[in-house]
């Protein structure tokens, strides 16, 4: 049975490394780790150009990750920045943008990941919470907190009980999109997972499953990439 490949984005930063500092495309080692994992082969993918090279690149993949990261644009969903938004990323919210339309449009499986979900959201129609309380331990320190499945969706069919989850936001799903269900929460009522409702596998989770250890959301991923 063949492997299938599943892309994952990348950040584009600065970075150091020998004797070299210069822009970079950037994955925290954990995201590939976590596809190798649950049996996928991983291809990276930086910020490229333009709806025509997503569309390339959703029909040569078996399987998409849209990785976490900076927070989406305000304008991209009508809004103002609050003074806790970060500076925006533009150049990888085109990207990654076009990649979820045309991964959306080819039938491309779909795994959005903490910004991967919001953007997913963003893409679709809906709107982020931009400041929320209580979901980052520390500055750089990944927390735990409880989601619960909604029952008879995507997620509940995979993860079918409450969970750990790690977790690491400042932002949240406010109004989902149109055509987006609400598939788990978070004990204060925080929209921790969401799906396309009818047709394709498409999933965004709040959360960070590669920083832990259940590989669950991630091997259903694999198995529809597959498919």
């Amino acid at each position: 049975m063949t492997t299938p490949l599943i892309g994952v984005t990348t950040y584009l930063n600065q970075a150091a490394w020998g004797v070299w500092e210069m822009p970079a495309a950037l994955l925290p080692a954990a995201y590939p780790a976590l596809v190798q994992r649950a049996g996928g082969l991983v291809a990276m993918l930086p910020p490229d150009a333009g709806a025509t090279a997503a569309e390339a690149v959703a029909a040569r993949l078996d399987g998409l990750v849209v990785a976490g990261g900076a927070d989406v644009e305000p304008g991209r969903y009508g809004a103002e920045p609050h003074p806790r938004t970060g500076p925006p990323a533009r150049e990888r919210d085109a990207w990654e943008l076009a990649l979820i339309h045309a991964a959306l449009a080819s039938g491309t499986p779909l795994l959005g990941i903490c910004r991967g979900m919001q953007l997913l959201n963003v893409a679709l129609g809906g709107t982020l919470h931009q400041h929320l309380e209580g979901h980052i331990k520390d500055i750089g320190v990944f927390g735990t907190h409880t989601v619960t499945p909604v029952p008879d969706t995507l997620y509940a069919s995979i993860v079918p009980e409450p969970a750990r989850v790690p977790t690491y936001h400042h932002q949240a799903v406010d109004r989902p999109a149109p055509g987006l269900t609400v598939s788990a929460h978070a004990d204060d009522g925080t929209v921790e997972a969401v799906e396309l409702a009818g047709g394709g596998w498409t999933l965004g989770v709040q959360w960070h499953p590669e920083m832990g250890e259940d590989t669950r959301v991630m091997e259903a991923l694999v198995r529809a990439a597959r498919s």
